[in-house]
């Protein structure tokens, strides 16, 4: 893919480090010269010194054969006029990082296909290390109404040994709450498993689950009798 990046801070080139390993082809634009220097002698990226808001700038950027776009500019006032010109250059995919709830809205209305809020990012990132330190990560869809989290499945765990089936047919396992990959060693590759995959002791589960059944999940895949 072709992924245009506004803002060569961080983010922008962390995220450009990322894609790079992934095999797709990067262009940044940034006011910046030094940042810009950086990105290509160090990341050996294509970088564009001007504004990202800069119809010019971009154009010289290649946005017309942009894949994807990602807004990640110091302020959301500049994002914002960036996702109105991706939107009207047909950019198909045009994400965002927004720093203040206030530009949600404006986001979804100028064509933010994906809008990343740092700030509640961070807040959620924190609060579920302090509160869930057994669990590997956890992700957060739909504005925080589903969750999908990485959780180990100790030796002593009352699950270990079962198939998945058993787990989803046992009453104390969350209602909504479904099983969607499985790692059987750290080593190993992330499968997606079916009713007769066997759950082995220190293997590793992503489960999709409710915000308010966290606890009840780790809690019966963790827990054990004695």
């Amino acid at each position: 893919m072709y992924v245009l990046i506004g803002g060569a801070g961080l983010i922008g080139l962390g995220l450009a480090q990322r894609l790079v390993k992934l095999g797709h082809t990067i262009a940044m634009v940034d006011i910046n010269p030094a940042a810009c220097a950086y990105a290509r002698e160090k990341l050996g990226v294509m970088a564009f010194e001007g504004s990202a808001v800069s119809t010019e700038a971009l154009l010289e950027a290649g946005i017309r054969k942009t894949d994807a776009i990602a807004a990640v500019l110091r302020e959301d006032a500049l994002n914002l006029a960036m996702v109105s010109l991706a939107r009207h250059y047909g950019v198909p995919q045009i994400l965002v990082r927004m720093r203040h709830r206030d530009f949600l809205e404006p986001y979804r209305i100028a064509g933010a296909t994906y809008i990343v809020n740092a700030i509640d990012l961070a807040v959620s990132t924190m609060t579920n290390a302090i509160e869930f330190p057994q669990v590997e990560s956890i992700m957060h869809f739909e504005q925080g109404q589903i969750e999908v989290l990485k959780l180990a499945i100790p030796q002593n765990s009352d699950v270990a040994g079962l198939c998945v089936a058993e787990v989803a047919q046992d009453p104390r396992f969350p209602q909504g709450s479904l099983i969607i990959g499985y790692q059987p060693h750290p080593q190993m590759d992330l499968v997606i498993p079916n009713g007769s995959t066997i759950l082995e002791p220190d293997s590793t589960v992503l489960i999709v689950t409710k915000p308010g059944s966290l606890h009840a999940v780790i809690d019966f895949l963790q827990g054990f009798s004695g």
